[in-house]
């Protein structure tokens, strides 16, 4: 429960593609599994210490499986063999598909390669895209009369209910920014 608030706030805060690119490898991983989770993936983190076989996220979603490699590179272009490796890893495994994910660029020759494969490659451009959709598309809208500001620290005001207490099952507003 914890970890995935955490993952959920991962994502809730990222605003722009130099917010993503401050993200460490694994929180880096853990925004892209927390974004195809909300649309509608069940994701599978590797999370073990060793090595990843060239897949960082397994997604399903309608009996398709997918395979997704993440590449936090800041201003490396993702060559093609990291594309090639992945599609190696998909035949090898049956794979309906494969996405390659990085918070930079990918090389002429990746973006050819993945031309005719069922690879999608997206950029650093394109992940920051995605990240605002699915984090515009997961937060119910206000009317904008009711949205307020927290008195602390600026930040947006949710509605939010009581889970313990006398007010248990009643709505507040509290901090965006608080857990």
């Amino acid at each position: 429960m914890v970890h995935s608030w955490r993952k959920r706030k991962l994502l809730d805060d990222r605003r722009d593609l130099l917010t993503i690119r401050s993200l460490s490898w694994r929180e880096f991983e853990e925004l892209v599994g927390e974004a195809y989770r909300r649309l509608g993936y069940t994701v599978k983190e590797n999370s073990g210490p060793g090595p990843d076989g060239g897949v960082d996220l397994t997604l399903k979603k309608d009996g398709d499986l997918v395979l997704v490699q993440c590449k936090q590179w800041k201003t490396m272009k993702v060559g093609v063999r990291t594309v090639r490796e992945l599609y190696g890893v998909m035949t090898a495994r049956h794979a309906d598909s494969g996405i390659v994910i990085t918070s930079g660029t990918f090389t002429h020759e990746a973006r050819l390669f993945a031309i005719s494969k069922p690879i999608e490659l997206v950029d650093g451009k394109r992940l920051a895209a995605l990240v605002g959709d699915v984090r515009r598309k997961s937060v119910p809208a206000e009317p904008i009369a009711e949205r307020k500001t927290c008195p602390e620290c600026g930040a947006q005001m949710v509605k939010r209910i009581a889970r313990r207490g006398s007010h248990a099952g009643k709505a507040f507003w509290g901090c965006s920014s608080f857990p």
